[in-house]
């Protein structure tokens, strides 16, 4: 219509001939962008970027971690805006070709099952796992040191999402060098989970200059050294009774590991030292012979 109006023909007449109105047109000319449509924006944008940190999450969990971000919604609202662009959950109904959805590139395995260290710092695995309460699910990410077998992080959640791993790393990271020189160039190995997929989790990993590793796809002996101490938390902790309470389960986790598997637990690969005394005996040898 302006370009018609600049040409000569009133706005009156394009109106009349294409069977519109001239009162919206005027608005939408005060008014290109309605304020609905700006809200709608800010939402998409929030919930877009909860998918992108967790693709697992159906809508109703990206909606809870749109309003946390400050974009109250109706779930419905949410739903329409994830269904009209293909934001699907990863674990959802099998969607475009072959059902595959393309995630955040992998990184190259690096170990390939060498699962063995010279010194601290320089191979760490990571991996979740996950039990049941009367409350509902435990979720726990646990980040081992392969020179000592030591938990050297972890995090323990009620739902398993990107900050799980983000945390752990953390955690891992601030009890082995608050500087970060101690972990710079440290690999990090882990399978091809979305956490540990994630934009929060690359970032961090960046953040310290720590070094991904993937195991390949379904293939559990990648992981195995990590694989063994949750096998050895099962057997310890996890079913050994019906847990009731996320609390209850919480800690008992933590005093397992901190009081029982770190300090009490000799391991025989470390000549029958348990994780703690091992790294204080081999720290001494390293300062005795510098």
């Amino acid at each position: 219509m302006t370009e018609l109006a600049v040409a000569g023909i009133p706005v009156t007449v394009t109106c009349r001939v294409l069977k519109l109105a001239r009162q919206p047109y005027y608005r939408w000319l005060r008014h290109p962008v309605t304020d609905a449509e700006i809200v709608q924006a800010y939402r998409a944008n929030a919930l877009f970027d909860a998918h992108r940190d967790d693709p697992e999450f159906g809508h109703r969990l990206l909606v809870d971690e749109a309003r946390q971000a400050g974009q109250s919604m109706a779930d419905r609202t949410a739903w329409r805006i994830c269904a009209g662009n293909g934001w699907w959950s990863v674990f959802g109904k099998k969607r475009g070709k072959n059902g595959k959805r393309p995630g955040p590139p992998a990184h190259d395995d690096l170990v390939q099952r060498d699962f063995t260290a010279g010194a601290p710092n320089r191979l760490w695995l990571t991996d979740i796992t996950e039990h049941r309460t009367d409350q509902g699910k435990v979720y726990l990410c646990a980040i081992k040191d392969v020179y000592s077998g030591r938990i050297v992080g972890y995090s323990i959640s009620d739902r398993m999402k990107s900050s799980l791993a983000v945390t752990a790393l953390s955690s891992a990271v601030a009890r082995r060098g608050i500087s970060g020189a101690d972990v710079a160039g440290c690999v990090v190995h882990s399978d091809r989970g979305s956490q540990f997929r994630s934009r929060k989790f690359l970032a961090e990993l960046r953040r310290h200059d720590l070094v991904g590793s993937m195991g390949q796809v379904a293939s559990a002996g990648d992981n195995a050294a990590m694989e063994s101490f949750f096998a050895l938390l099962q057997k310890n902790v996890l079913d050994r009774r019906r847990w009731t309470t996320r609390e209850e389960l919480r800690i008992a986790i933590v005093t397992w590991i901190e009081r029982t598997y770190h300090r009490r637990r000799r391991q025989a690969r470390l000549g029958r030292l348990t994780p703690i005394e091992y790294e204080a005996t081999m720290t001494t040898q390293v300062a005795l012979a510098a």
